[in-house]
């Protein structure tokens, strides 16, 4: 057994990815795609459904009970359900994730919006806002940077997460991990694992960006 040193490694390693560079490419390509699907699903569904129940007490613990209870499945066993009912390949994957990624964004958006300080709501009421003004006005604005954290955190998740989706079919950076693993390779594990770190951090980064950005100026002033 050769024991390479430091440099050689990371010479071998730069070599590899030279050479697969095209898979990789691809992989991470289904990659985001697998991840960003997913979480863009969640935010059109989440983000009303969390509105939706604000002010409704009943509605808000059945919704928030089911996506907990989707959030406590384990992610292989998840994938295996699906399977019987959607088969193999991308539109499993991203129904699984898609679930996975409800429960951040809804309870953000559910907190963000209940917690708004009633002093705000009544000044706009005072202005005469209506309900829909209150709405988009005064409501949403105060509550984005929460609901945008828990996009974040939904998003670094279901990055992680989407590693697995290699497992029925749907490629992304998990297919290398599992070639690596299978083949005991360890570039391959680390050339679908880094990017995958990556990317995760990347989102997470971008994300707390936009979050600042729309953050009102005078929360952030107070922040």
């Amino acid at each position: 057994m050769i024991i390479m040193g430091p440099v050689e490694w990371l010479f071998d390693f730069w070599q590899f990815l030279e050479f697969y560079s095209d898979s990789v490419i691809n992989a991470t390509v289904r990659h985001l795609t697998l991840s960003f699907g997913a979480i863009l699903a969640g935010i059109f569904v989440a983000v009303p459904l969390g509105i939706l129940i604000a002010n409704r007490a009943k509605l808000a613990r059945v919704f928030l009970s089911i996506t907990s209870i989707v959030q406590t499945i384990p992610t292989l066993a998840f994938l295996a359900l699906v399977l019987p009912l959607l088969g193999v390949g991308v539109l499993p994957a991203l129904v699984v994730l898609f679930l996975y990624s409800l429960l951040p964004i809804l309870r953000n958006t559910y907190t963000g919006i209940r917690n708004i300080d009633a002093a705000y709501l009544e000044a706009g009421l005072g202005m005469g806002m209506n309900s829909r003004q209150l709405l988009f006005m005064v409501k949403l604005p105060l509550a984005l940077p929460v609901i945008i954290a828990g996009i974040r955190l939904s998003t670094v998740y279901i990055i992680s997460w989407a590693t697995l989706s290699a497992l029925i079919g749907a490629g992304g950076l998990g297919d290398l991990i599992l070639t690596g693993i299978q083949t005991y390779d360890l570039n391959f594990i680390l050339a679908g694992t880094i990017p995958t770190a990556v990317l995760a951090l990347l989102a997470g980064s971008l994300i707390n960006r936009l979050e600042l950005s729309l953050t009102p100026r005078g929360l952030r002033t107070q922040g």
